[in-house]
């Protein structure tokens, strides 16, 4: 457990696989196998108490909806822990770092075993928003 608390941000640019573990919500963090606390780069979620933060895209989904989307990319739920995150065991990712995230979160863009864009994913589920502001992803089809 203490390795999972332990996470460092991934340099901006750098390549990284991240096996996922645990879900918060419907933008991360993702905790990896490997170590790093994913931030799903480009998109938005509400926060877990229902909230949007100021300035950032507000989905009309709820916090719970966009967490078990989530949570149903990384290969659905395997359980929870007493910090309310959801335990899953996720497909391999491939994720490129745009850097941190605020607070040990790294910030990435990353893709499905199947070559599918995770943000874009989460997009076309219509649950989360696009946000501009970080958008430096791929034109989701």
């Amino acid at each position: 457990m203490l390795a999972l608390l332990a996470a460092s941000i991934v340099a901006s640019g750098q390549t990284f696989t991240c096996t996922p573990t645990h879900v918060w919500d419907g933008d991360g963090p993702v905790w990896c196998a490997e170590g790093p606390h994913l931030r799903i780069a480009g998109i938005a979620a509400r926060e877990m108490d229902g909230t949007c933060r100021t300035n950032q895209p507000c989905p009309a989904a709820s916090a719970i909806e966009a967490r078990d989307a989530l949570v149903q990319l990384m290969g659905g739920a395997r359980g929870t822990i007493s910090t309310g995150h959801v335990v899953v065991k996720g497909p391999r990712l491939t994720c490129r770092s745009e850097g941190g995230a605020g607070g040990n979160r790294t910030a990435a863009w990353c893709r499905l075993p199947s070559g599918a864009d995770l943000s874009c994913a989460m997009i076309k589920t219509g649950i989360v928003l696009r946000w501009d502001r970080y958008w430096k992803g791929p034109a989701c089809r």
